[in-house]
């Protein structure tokens, strides 16, 4: 059987193409077999703790979001949009679906982010993978082992309930020799069934495949080189391209000399009004090309750099969106025995993938196949498709294996790109953006400020809540303490447009909003217990009624040894927690501030997690532990600089990003309150990286960092004002 992805073997005419119709007439063109066909309807995912509302819609002609199919040879195989980019839903997926048909996960084969094989998806983000498409991808496989096993009880002669399914079998339950294979079940049937409210799935207790870790079916290519990437494809008279770039993204093209590159033996120049690129047999000849063009540019004077535009943003806020309130503020403040303000500041972050922005394009006259490293393969299709005003039908995008995301990979400028130039050339062509142009097209975390003011009693107790947020976005800014009287408002959404100062493209960013939020509301937390005189554990614990958080944070405490912290030798601990996707999470770190360079290195992290249903243990810590890793980045070192619309880091020797020597201990917990559904597990625990390493700096060494990235030189000039 096979384990390996369909997009493994680079002649996408070999693989099977499944029209995409509407059900009624999909089966029309499929072989025989069992088909369980998953649509989610309209379905409207209720905020969560602050979260974007999204409504998904089946959407372009397909009427359903995945399905299953049992083939006559015993094959299972789940079809699904979404796209496997490092979080592991190619085999938590196959788990899911294993342990409701009672077959070895390596047996279900995953076809996923194939246009023309698999139904529509809105796109891999927002951790929603399991938490919304799981539950009923579970269904779907307990309305195919209930199909199976009204099949054999007829061929047998035996009662459904005397029957049991064990390995891709049903056999009667009293005389396992008495068996019939799914494969066998399966030939010469073409049954179709929908998956409704009364498929039943197996309780939590009695779950072998679901809760156990299992190493990612598709680690071994990745291990050993097998695994194909978008760059990895390779077309008969394929050339690569290389496009001309601005300086900045306020520059305008005066004139361009390309003579020189004409020069280049092979190379052919593309020139459409200020689109200018070059294409050559080899990757290394159109580079030699590209560098012989000349070109002058308008460049206007900027208005905004990285230490500007933080007034920029509070200048250019938009009118107030009352998120949450409750109570009366000016109540609250005057039961205060202490008031706390302040304003955190938090700056542009890229996506620094390991994968650049890449893709194939094959454009023929009538029709267009492209291969792009991207999450929104269906987005991609339709780019095309009125790129080169063709039916939507007539193009194929395929996501192979997807080298990081994150949230960056979602505009699929180089596709674009790729299609206009296989379009103009007649050739397939290969783009493979430098890492320069991934720094300087990145739809960038954006720039925020957040702007608290709060009240807290002489006995500890929150009693006021000012809270507004600019530009970051919603995500994560509802608190979850106990505050009788509260406000929370947002001014400006993560996106570029409309009167944003952002002076290039910002949008999601691993758990968009929320890393920004959670630091501001813990670093805020923690200046509330200060200023009462109160440890911060205790604190927290004061004020909150939330049985989930209070048990991972009690979860956490146990596991990291929280005791009544103190400045000592330079190290201090320090506790952030949130809520993302769902899933409730609490961090514990230990820190050591070097006094002279301001350096923070966290020695040990404790990360607890209820994140309800656990399909892989192994792999939700693997998440855990990379986004740790990632947020050390984001708190500790990553800053772009610019001046304007140029961006000044374009590499990694001065955008900085942790290095394995940065990264510390990290245990992680997973707390169970009884929540049967699996949530979100690949951004919770990032939220809380910043806010964690703040407090713990101040820990430390008494000192209050409101600005992120703290590095040195912040350490060391707040520590210098303390």
């Amino acid at each position: 059987m096979k384990s390996e992805p369909d997009y493994l073997a680079l002649d996408f005419n070999d693989i099977e193409v499944l029209p995409l119709l509407d059900r009624r007439e999909f089966l029309k063109y499929l072989a025989a077999g069992i088909f369980v066909f998953v649509s989610l309807g309209e379905l409207l995912i209720a905020s969560e703790a602050g979260s974007t509302d999204y409504r998904i819609r089946p959407q372009d002609p397909a009427d359903f979001n995945a399905f299953l199919r049992i083939a006559e040879d015993g094959q299972v195989t789940c079809f699904l949009g979404k796209v496997e980019m490092g979080q592991g839903i190619y085999t938590s997926m196959a788990q899911l679906l294993a342990e409701e048909l009672d077959v070895a996960v390596e047996s279900v084969h995953m076809v996923l982010s194939d246009t023309e094989q698999c139904p529509y998806d809105m796109g891999t983000w927002g951790s929603m993978s399991i938490r919304h498409l799981g539950p009923t991808l579970r269904k779907a496989g307990a309305e195919a082992r209930a199909v199976l096993l009204t099949l054999a009880a007829r061929e047998l002669g035996v009662k459904v309930p005397k029957l049991k399914t064990e390995n891709g079998f049903v056999m009667v339950a009293s005389d396992p020799n008495r068996k019939l294979s799914f494969g066998s079940l399966a030939k010469g049937q073409k049954i179709q069934r929908v998956v409704g409210a009364d498929a039943v799935i197996k309780d939590a207790a009695k779950h072998q495949v679901v809760g156990t870790s299992i190493t990612h079916t598709d680690a071994n290519a990745k291990v050993t080189g097998k695994a194909i990437y978008a760059g990895d494809v390779r077309l008969p008279g394929m050339l690569y391209a290389r496009i001309l770039r601005p300086p900045s993204h306020a520059s305008k093209l005066e004139s361009v000399r390309t003579s020189g590159a004409e020069k280049i033996e092979g190379a052919k120049v593309i020139h459409e009004g200020d689109f200018v690129a070059v294409l050559h047999p080899t990757p290394d000849g159109a580079e030699a090309a590209l560098r012989r063009i000349r070109a002058e540019y308008e460049t206007p004077d900027a208005s905004v750099n990285h230490e500007t535009i933080f007034d920029a943003l509070l200048a250019n806020a938009p009118s107030e969106r009352k998120l949450d309130n409750g109570g009366d503020l000016a109540v609250g403040e005057k039961a205060a025995e202490h008031l706390v303000e302040a304003s955190f500041k938090d700056g542009y972050v890229a996506h620094a993938p390991m994968e650049t922005h890449t893709a194939v394009a094959s454009v023929k006259s009538d029709s267009a196949t492209v291969w792009a490293s991207t999450q929104n393969p269906f987005g991609v299709r339709s780019s095309v498709a009125r790129i080169l005003e063709l039916d939507v039908s007539k193009v194929r995008v395929i996501a192979p294996f997807v080298g990081g995301g994150f949230g960056g990979k979602s505009r699929n400028l180089q596709a674009e790109e790729a299609v206009r130039l296989s379009k103009i050339a007649g050739v397939p062509i290969h783009l493979e953006w430098t890492r320069a142009e991934e720094f300087f097209y990145d739809s960038f975390r954006p720039a925020a400020v957040v702007n608290i003011r709060s009240g807290v009693t002489a006995e500890g107790r929150i009693s006021s809540w000012d809270f507004k947020v600019y530009h970051a976005g919603t995500r994560g800014a509802q608190h979850f303490y106990d505050i009788p009287h509260h406000s929370t408002i947002s001014l400006g959404s993560s996106r570029r447009g409309g009167s944003s100062p952002h002076p290039f493209a910002t949008g999601a960013w691993r758990a968009p909003a929320n890393n920004t939020n959670t630091f501001a509301r813990e670093s805020q937390i923690d200046m509330m217990a200060a200023a009462v005189k109160m440890d911060p554990f205790e604190f927290r614990m004061r004020n909150l009624k939330d049985k989930r958080m209070r048990a991972v944070l009690q979860g956490a405490a146990d596991a990291f040894g929280w005791k009544a912290a103190g400045q000592s030798d330079y190290r201090g601990q320090g506790i952030a927690c949130g809520i993302d996707a769902g899933t409730y999470v609490a961090l514990m770190a230990q820190v050591k501030v070097n006094p002279e360079t301001g350096k923070v290195r966290v020695e040990r992290v404790v990360c607890a997690q209820d994140m309800g249903l656990v399909v892989n243990p192994r792999g939700a810590r693997m998440q855990a532990e990379g986004c740790v890793t990632m947020g050390l980045g984001y708190a500790l070192s990553e800053d772009v600089r610019f001046t304007g619309g140029e961006v000044h880091d374009t590499n990694f020797d001065t955008y900085i990003l942790p290095r394995f020597s940065d990264v510390p201990e990290i245990e992680t917990v997973f707390v169970d309150t009884g929540i049967e559904q699996a949530h979100g597990g690949g951004e919770p625990a990032i939220i809380t990286v910043g806010g964690m390493i703040a407090n713990a700096i101040y820990d430390a060494v008494g000192a209050r960092l409101l600005q992120m990235p703290m590095t040195p030189e912040r350490v060391r000039e707040a520590m210098a004002k303390a």
